[in-house]
């Protein structure tokens, strides 16, 4: 092949990667977190979560996670027994400084939906970025942890 076409193909193939649409945000949210996030970027679970008989909900642990550009959240949503679904468990606002954190999320929900007992949990950094318009969700962490609810 001639240096000229080499040299058009080339230049033509750049031209190309740089006017087209980024799709890097439509693609990121649904990566999983260890694809996106520092490697120091964490959030745990503490083993124990609290119920009260009025359907208050209690969840904590702790969080790290850096080069924050939006607000951040910790979300937190339970589950317990077979097959039943996730309640949210409120949100607490982040602090992404590379420290660690502390988060507790608190919420009501029908008394006698949770009990005390074996329960699954799953915590979240998320950001919110904005992406030129609408803003996007960017995944620090993730954790899945069974726990035991106490009242």
């Amino acid at each position: 092949m001639p240096l000229r076409q080499v040299m058009g193909t080339a230049a033509g193939a750049a031209l190309l990667l740089l006017t087209a649409p980024s799709s890097a945000h439509a693609v990121a949210p649904s990566l999983e977190p260890s694809q996106l996030s520092g490697p120091f970027e964490t959030v745990t679970v503490d083993p124990t979560g609290r119920v009260t008989a009025d359907g208050t909900v209690t969840l904590s642990g702790t969080y790290r996670c850096t080069g924050s550009r939006g607000p951040v959240f910790v979300s937190s949503s339970l589950g317990q027994g077979e097959g039943k679904s996730r309640k949210g468990v409120g949100g607490t606002s982040a602090v992404c400084d590379g420290a660690e954190h502390r988060w507790t999320n608190t919420d009501r929900t029908e008394p006698g939906r949770f009990k005390p007992g074996a329960a699954r949990v799953e915590a979240t950094v998320m950001e919110l970025r904005s992406g030129g318009g609408l803003p996007l969700p960017y995944f620090h962490a993730r954790q899945q942890q069974d726990v035991t609810l106490v009242d």
